[in-house]
């Protein structure tokens, strides 16, 4: 199916998908949908690595797999019309935004699982998560066949394991990162941002607060940073943290002190909504 007012081609299944021609270079942005500035700036991105020849290809898929029991995934926002129509006026070429049933056999019984940099972080607090995000990951990178793909380091974990899924399984694609898009409080762009209420939202901006504090702290031990990011956090009486912690930006394991190439790690819940965040230290 065409959208004539801007070329782009909306695709919903897997053989239609794996049938187009490929004769050009593609640069793949995955998504969840719901859209916002920060998916714009992503997709900015890849037309750029993608060159004037090439082509952007945008998916939109909620996965279910990578949703633990209880959690949002049948909240999540879905707002389909117009994630077209941001994709359309963005410029994309293609888009692929296929059902849960055409994505996964009632029967499926094989998955993509990371054992290393999954164990902490995300992977410590949503068991099953990465496996359902690298699963899905490989499957569209086999159904699009991109050339490049295109993440933001807001979800720095996620990004560490996509590259090394990519190492390890021999993807010839390119992990291109995109640094973390913020609202003029600083608080990172999020499609979950639209479940927090004012008061919730005012209250979230602490997030940045406690990053930025941890940058300014110098090469502190990773308890006294830590404990300075929490402090700072609870100002906002809201903020349920989840965890605080300071890792290495590429292994995920835990480190003593602020050095090269760590990041400071949060997750905090403002009622129901889960927001998470970083920064590199360092």
């Amino acid at each position: 199916m065409i959208n004539s007012r801007s070329a782009m081609r909306i695709i919903t299944t897997v053989a239609e998908a794996q049938s187009l021609e490929r004769s050009k270079r593609r640069v793949l942005v995955p998504t969840m949908g719901a859209l916002h500035k920060a998916h714009a700036e992503l997709i900015r991105v890849a037309r750029e690595r993608a060159g004037e020849h090439g082509e952007v290809a945008v998916s939109i898929f909620v996965n279910p797999l990578q949703f633990e029991p209880g959690s949002d995934y049948e909240r999540y926002p879905r707002p389909g019309k117009a994630d077209e129509e941001f994709c359309g006026n963005a410029g994309v070429d293609l888009l692929f935004r296929p059902s849960a049933a055409e994505m996964y056999a009632d029967d499926r019984s094989v998955f993509v699982e990371e054992s290393s940099l999954s164990r902490t972080l995300e992977g410590g607090s949503r068991p099953g998560h990465f496996r359902g995000v690298c699963t899905v990951v490989a499957k569209l990178f086999n159904i699009l066949s991109p050339d490049a793909a295109v993440f933001g380091e807001k979800d720095f974990q996620q990004l560490a394991i996509i590259r090394r899924m990519v190492r390890d399984l021999n993807f010839e694609i390119d992990i291109i990162a995109v640094p973390t898009m913020r609202e003029q409080d600083g608080l990172a762009c999020s499609s979950r941002n639209q479940y927090l209420n004012v008061e919730e939202r005012n209250q979230a901006a602490v997030l940045y607060k406690a990053l930025l504090s941890a940058a300014d702290a110098g090469k502190k031990s990773a308890r006294d940073v830590v404990d300075l990011v929490r402090k700072v956090i609870k100002e906002a009486p809201l903020a349920q943290i989840d965890y605080v912690e300071l890792v290495d930006a590429e292994t995920m394991e835990l480190v003593e002190a602020g050095r090269p190439n760590s990041r400071l790690a949060l997750a905090v819940y403002f009622g129901k909504t889960r927001l998470i965040d970083n920064i590199a230290l360092g």
